[in-house]
């Protein structure tokens, strides 16, 4: 039985996920709290995005519309888990990046409250202050209106601003 070879892959795919896989990878380990969630989600979203790479590529903005695919799956993801914190395995160090801000006081308390919001309002959170993007930016990868992102921009900070309450009221008891 004579083997087929594999088919050609586009270049300038190859390309970008050099390029822009690792920072994918970032942001959705941010969103789904998991390692290994995350590295499923980003293959996901490569994955339909090369079927459709030459519509993709011609794009202005292919990452924008990526990292759409990848925010939507995991707000999809979100759904489908139970309500409970997702488990921080951001913090465990099995090979992960090299944490930037290892001196941020409360960086893991953070990590936590984040983990606690829905799945819409840690994507929300996410992109706005990890990925640093305009509110017009998440409404469009995000496909909702820039009065949505504003709004749960807002109560997901006050849930977090709540959370680290409770948790530094909790450590001077």
């Amino acid at each position: 039985m004579k083997r087929r070879p594999p088919p050609s892959v586009d270049p300038g795919f190859v390309e970008f996920v050099a390029a822009r896989s690792a920072a994918l990878f970032r942001t959705a380990v941010l969103i789904v709290g998991d390692r290994h969630e995350a590295e499923d989600l980003v293959q996901a979203a490569l994955e339909r995005a090369y079927r459709h790479w030459d519509r993709v590529a011609v794009m202005d903005a292919p990452e924008a519309y990526v990292r759409r695919i990848l925010a939507n799956l995991a707000v999809d993801h979100g759904r489908r888990r139970s309500r409970g914190p997702l488990p921080l395995s951001l913090l465990e160090h099995d090979g992960a990046a090299h944490d930037r801000y290892p001196d941020v006081d409360r960086h893991d308390e953070v990590i936590r409250a984040l983990r606690e919001l829905p799945p819409r309002m840690r994507a929300v959170l996410v992109l706005r202050y990890y990925d640093d993007l305009t509110e017009a930016q998440i409404a469009e990868v995000l496909g909702i209106s820039v009065g949505t992102v504003k709004s749960q921009t807002a109560r997901a900070l006050a849930k977090l601003r709540a959370a680290m309450a409770v948790r530094e009221q909790e450590a001077t008891s």
